[in-house]
């Protein structure tokens, strides 16, 4: 303000006020274009160093970012899981325990029935034969009941000891005892 200020003062006696002024051309010397220039550079530089540190700033920032999000999400997918295999195998026990509680009802009331005992001691026979032959492929040692050969008493004591039970405890037939050497 002072050049148009100075400028003013001394056209004022023709009459002329001035307003504004422009300059067209400066020729500054050669120093100082150059100092001017190098000032250019390094603000341009250092703009492009500090627009490059925000970019890797803010990658570092989306990268941890998803990371995060990755964690948490397979975390979250793991709970899921655990969650659903142990409400599955709740519901396995749960079909297994009431498939047997019915298993087990409908024995009972087979056994009860005309000619269910003696399907019980054939059961209890074929099941005796069947284990007995597996412990004399499989094992060098055997344990042996005391009447190896008395498939009959075996069964008879199994069948007494089964009415005992299905006469509440009073045993009405021949003492159940089971052969120990």
């Amino acid at each position: 303000m002072p050049l148009k200020n100075s400028s003013d003062k001394a056209s004022n006696p023709w009459g002329v006020k001035v307003l504004r002024y422009e300059i067209k051309d400066i020729n500054p010397p050669s120093t100082v274009r150059d100092a001017l220039e190098k000032q250019m550079r390094a603000e341009r530089e250092r703009r492009a160093v500090v627009a490059q540190s925000e970019g890797d700033r803010q990658a570092r920032i989306n990268v941890s970012e998803g990371e995060r999000q990755e964690i948490v999400n397979l975390s979250e997918a793991q709970k899921l899981k655990q969650v659903n295999e142990a409400e599955g195998k709740a519901r396995e026990i749960e079909l297994l325990a009431a498939a047997t509680a019915e298993g087990i009802r409908t024995i009972a009331s087979a056994i009860n029935e005309r000619g269910g005992m003696e399907a019980v001691n054939l059961r209890v026979a074929e099941q005796y034969v069947e284990q007995f032959g597996k412990l004399a492929k499989e094992t060098n040692t055997l344990i042996l009941p005391q009447e190896v050969g008395n498939i009959g008493g075996f069964v008879a004591t199994v069948t007494s000891a089964m009415q005992a039970v299905n006469n509440g405890g009073e045993n009405k037939g021949p003492e159940a005892k089971l052969p120990v050497e």
